[in-house]
């Protein structure tokens, strides 16, 4: 299967003036990527623009010369935040999206104009989490550095939250959604899912911190990162570890790495800490149903010793290096 894996920059997309903490892609077709940067802007790229632009090189470090990589398209920027943007959220029919990082606020935007529909303060930290819910996705939801979970109506003029769920002993890193359920994860290393209309909080215990959440498309299963250098596909309804994904040189113990699903759920993806190879970082692929190890991506860091600023487990900036 490792022969279908991609290993290849496809594109590469440039302008920011930061460390780049948030990705996401627009929704279905998927033909746009919004970026979220420490240099407090959101942007907008077609990384397959028509008219190819002039090649770059990708920088790095190591003595082998990089190979050329297409370069995207800027197509907008985005600029309210006055913090770093540490998570972005997108509406399926493309024309909101949410925003949130050191500002304590969600941002809510209107893609075409470029301006702010809402924004939604309350949080008492750091907002590290942002996702759509409810009917029409008439609700947002985020998740901070103060323990709580909150939803937001975007469609009343009311800014206050409509709910705030605060069982959490410690930061929320990581948020999903399933139909009417919130799904929550925490540095205190518990999964929490709540049926909002029903009032119920289900727990599930990890252990060790919680930085990371992608649910299967059925809502039946979701991926788990935490920092026990583990990736756990857990069973919703059961609470069981269905299979645990990790190898011996996979590391992740101190900064929030994203785990997900690629290739049509066939795989598991996560970048890890290498702090032997700074120059590079890894992303890692397993099969989802085998558990089997079957590739390890190098990619090149820029310069700069190949140091980063990166996001810790309490949603916190700080350098150090990261895949």
């Amino acid at each position: 299967m490792a022969q279908h894996l991609p290993d290849t920059p496809a594109a590469q997309l440039t302008g920011s003036t930061g460390p780049i903490h948030a990705v996401s892609y627009s929704s279905s077709p998927g033909t746009y990527i919004l970026t979220g940067s420490a240099d407090r802007s959101v942007r907008l790229y077609n990384p397959f623009p028509s008219t190819t632009a002039p090649a770059i090189r990708s920088s790095s470090i190591t003595s082998k010369q990089a190979p050329s990589i297409p370069q995207g398209r800027l197509v907008q920027t985005y600029n309210a935040h006055g913090y770093e943007v540490l998570s972005l959220a997108v509406a399926s029919d493309n024309h909101r999206f949410a925003s949130s990082g050191g500002d304590r606020a969600v941002f809510l935007w209107d893609v075409s104009t470029a301006t702010t529909i809402r924004r939604f303060a309350g949080h008492g930290g750091r907002i590290n989490a942002v996702k759509f819910a409810g009917d029409g996705e008439s609700l947002v939801v985020s998740g901070g550095f103060d323990t709580s979970v909150r939803l937001w109506d975007c469609k009343s003029s009311n800014l206050k939250p409509i709910q705030c769920l605060e069982d959490a002993k410690d930061a929320i890193t990581t948020l999903a959604v399933v139909d009417k359920q919130v799904i929550a994860g925490s540095v205190d290393g518990r999964v929490r899912s709540y049926d909002v209309r029903m009032g119920k909080c289900t727990t599930d215990v990890i252990g060790a911190s919680v930085t990371s959440l992608d649910t299967t498309r059925d809502g039946k299963t979701v991926v788990v990162g935490s920092l026990d250098s583990k990736i756990r596909l857990m069973d919703r309804d059961t609470g069981k570890c269905l299979r645990a994904y990790a190898d011996s040189g996979f590391k992740n113990t101190e900064y929030r790495v994203q785990s997900i699903l690629g290739g049509k759920e066939r795989y598991i993806l996560a970048g890890d800490e290498d702090p032997e190879q700074p120059e590079t970082g890894r992303l890692w692929a397993w099969d989802l149903l085998s558990g089997n190890l079957i590739k390890k991506i190098n990619v090149p860091w820029g310069p700069e010793e190949g140091k980063k600023r990166v996001v810790g487990r309490d949603g916190k900036e700080k350098e150090g290096h990261l895949a």
